[in-house]
């Protein structure tokens, strides 16, 4: 079987907020319920290479959680943080999620996310699960944008000056 590779975009919001504040939202597994509405829990050391376990919303039954387990690949403060899924004797699929920050301005950034379907299943997971994968990721990168601006805000409401 060949190899192919699909990947799936959101959108690309702008966000009011140091690009160091945007990392330590995500960074910050423990709160991902207070404001992600796709990944609505992560557990994780955030260690290279160890698992990340991750929740998601199953669209197929409401009100239970789909248990995703991938592991850390790249974790570059204040740049890039990602996970992936390699393909094991029990799963076939491979996939990648790449979560990137790039800084416009002191207290600007941009934030988007990719997920790069690979192998000889992605065209099956490109075909029932990528329009869902866009939609979540678009919901996370406007969540994001929502709770960094709001804890930017609240910060500066309470330094003096």
């Amino acid at each position: 079987m060949s190899s192919q590779q699909y990947l799936v975009t959101s959108i690309k919001v702008e966000i009011d907020a140091p690009a160091s504040l945007v990392w330590d939202v995500l960074i910050d597994l423990a709160q991902y319920p207070q404001w992600n509405p796709y990944t609505v829990k992560v557990e994780s050391t955030l260690k290279m290479g160890e698992p990340v376990n991750l929740f998601l919303p199953n669209p197929a039954a409401p009100g239970e959680l789909l248990h995703v387990i991938e592991h850390l690949a790249a974790f570059d403060r204040p740049t890039l943080l990602s996970w992936e899924m390699t393909p094991s004797a029990g799963n076939p699929d491979a996939a990648r999620r790449d979560q990137v920050i790039e800084a416009t301005g002191e207290a600007s950034c941009t934030y988007y996310s990719t997920d790069l379907f690979l192998g000889p299943t992605a065209p099956v997971v490109m075909a029932t699960h990528g329009e869902w994968v866009r939609m979540g990721f678009d919901a996370v990168a406007r969540s994001l944008k929502v709770r960094a601006e709001s804890l930017y805000q609240a910060a500066r409401a309470t330094q003096p000056g």
